[in-house]
């Protein structure tokens, strides 16, 4: 918990000579007790993400800072372009705001968030100053100030997916997001952003308010003041031209231009110099003001304050509702946890995105061949089909289809492919057992197994009732006629869901146990010797049930004539 042993100045935040007088209860903290950045996101090995929500507790929760509404701060872009560089000058100024020279001594190195050179990453997950500056704003408000640093997107470490996760949440915490670019606004920073946008988006609540603040476009190493000076004068005039929309652009470039239009309340750009080639060039470079060009310095002079004033730093809104620090931590949980599940798709490179849809078209005209081959050998207008003859037709239409697919040039290659290969035999073989249901619906026979299986059954409980009544067996009789009467019930039932359309469920029901029943014959043979049984026994029924009396010497006669 952070506790502060001297009063504030007048802007409502230390001198840097204070900062080091910050105490921490938590015996996690470093020893000496100075601020420090302190990791809130961790990205594993595995690229799952994990909120640390004891850190962030013990910074935002603290008694100083968690009613008051907060702003912020969070710089995001590609790895290695001096996102972290650019986050110590800005503490720099919320420490030595009061002092006019707020860039401090020249020989003075440069400390705060951990930075370096070279071509590897240095930060990952997100980190956040764990000291929170409290500023009083013109209307008299007192705020909360977080600085937030990013990991860079695109390393080598990195899938699509943890880029896009960590910009997204950066941008959905952050009321003031910059956006650090190397040189230019080239198209496939706009459509990054676009992609992380659109991420973000799909986590948070609908709303009809656009769901981001303040978008900072950060050009750093602008090589072209010839035609755009360096600032934020010459960084609107820059941007008002990349992001303009016209009749003549494609649908593509439109639709981009819109989509960040529509995601942010205010768009802003700054043109920002090289810091020379002693920064670039020297691995000993430690951030040392007297070896970075006049030029960037003058700017960066003009950029921070511009950033982090009290005139111009955004409180963080969450649909048009003020956040304060207890509720930014709220807001966080519930963002991370959607990111942890599986709610959301999983962004796509462009690559990967193109050969996904190359392979499905490809899947979809494999199908559409299929199908419409098999309409012509069963379809609603053709005659009943021999099935020996149908899954011959199927396997040679079948494999047509498959020639089809492995003919198509797809993006990918073999191995990508493959899966959709599997995918589509497998659509193909439950279209197939659609249309043997279509094609058996065809046959007369297959369509009067039901009734004809019902009475059957009547017929040979019928006589076995009366057989078993004529021997005596009283019990066999009954329950032989109970099972008459339940088929002839069901057989009557049949008709009237078949005629009425009325209780499908049940009628497929008695389907299923009629062609339980019919199947369980093994071709109907177990039916043919009930029937026959039946037909040997005639003269047993003859006697049960005895009708008109015929004089047997008058039928032999009549057999005579015959």
């Amino acid at each position: 918990m952070a506790k502060h042993r001297k009063d504030r100045d007048s802007w409502g935040e230390w001198s840097l000579s204070d900062k080091n007088i910050y105490d921490w209860s938590s015996e996690e903290e470093e020893p000496d007790g100075r601020a420090r950045p302190v990791q809130v996101l961790l990205v594993k090995d595995d690229h799952t993400f994990e909120l640390d929500e004891m850190a962030l507790s013990r910074i935002l929760l603290s008694e100083e800072v968690r009613d008051h509404e907060v702003v912020a701060i969070s710089v995001a872009g590609a790895f290695r372009k001096g996102k972290s560089f650019l986050m110590d000058f800005m503490l720099r100024y919320m420490y030595n705001h009061a002092c006019e020279d707020w860039l401090g001594e020249a020989d003075e190195p440069l400390t705060g968030f951990s930075w370096r050179g070279g071509s590897e990453r240095e930060t990952t997950g997100i980190q956040i100053w764990s000291e929170v500056f409290l500023v009083d704003k013109p209307d008299g408000t007192k705020v909360a100030v977080l600085l937030m640093d990013t990991q860079g997107t695109f390393d080598s470490q990195s899938t699509l997916r943890d880029s896009a996760t960590v910009f997204a949440l950066s941008t959905m915490i952050s009321s003031m997001q910059v956006y650090n670019i190397s040189q230019n606004v080239q198209e496939d920073d706009l459509q990054h952003l676009q992609l992380f946008t659109e991420y973000g988006r799909l986590a948070m609540e609908e709303t009809f308010l656009k769901p981001f603040q303040s978008m900072i476009f950060l050009i750093r190493d602008w090589s072209f003041p010839y035609e755009f000076p360096y600032g934020q004068e010459g960084g609107m005039k820059f941007l008002e031209k990349r992001l303009k929309i016209s009749e003549n652009q494609h649908e593509e470039l439109q639709n981009v231009r819109k989509h960040i239009h529509s995601c942010f309340t205010n768009i802003s750009c700054f043109l920002m110099p090289h810091p020379g080639l002693k920064v670039a060039t020297n691995p000993h470079f430690d951030g040392r003001i007297k070896e970075i060009d006049d030029e960037f310095i003058n700017n960066l002079k003009v950029l921070v304050p511009w950033l982090l004033s009290p005139s111009n730093i955004d409180v963080k809104e969450i649909n048009a509702s003020k956040i304060t620090c207890r509720g930014l931590v709220e807001y966080f949980k519930a963002y991370i946890k959607i990111y942890q599940g599986e709610e959301l798709p999983h962004p796509k490179s462009m690559l990967q995105a193109t050969a996904e849809a190359n392979n499905l078209a490809a899947v979809a005209a494999a199908k559409d061949l299929y199908n419409k081959k098999m309409e012509e050998v069963c379809g609603g207008d053709r005659p009943f089909l021999a099935p020996t003859e149908l899954q011959a037709r199927h396997g040679v239409i079948r494999e047509e289809a498959l020639q089809v697919f492995r003919g198509v040039k797809k993006m990918g290659g073999e191995e990508f492919s493959r899966r959709y290969l599997q995918q589509l035999e497998g659509e193909i073989d439950e279209v197939f057992v659609q249309y043997i249901k279509h094609n058996d619906s065809k046959n007369i026979f297959h369509a009067a197994r039901t009734p004809a299986t019902l009475f059957v059954v009547i017929f040979v409980m019928y006589v076995a009732a009366g057989i078993t009544g004529f021997v005596g067996v009283d019990i066999i009789a009954s329950l032989c006629n109970m099972i008459l009467g339940l088929a002839l019930i069901t057989l009557c039932t049949w008709a009237y869901i078949r005629y009425s359309g009325e209780y499908r469920e049940l009628g497929a029901v008695i389907d299923q146990v009629a062609g339980a029943l019919w199947d369980q014959g093994s071709t109907n043979e177990a039916l043919y010797k009930l029937y026959n049984v039946a037909a040997n026994h005639r003269h047993l029924y003859h006697h049960a049930f005895p009708g008109p009396q015929v004089d047997e010497a008058a039928e032999e006669e009549d057999k005579k004539r015959d």
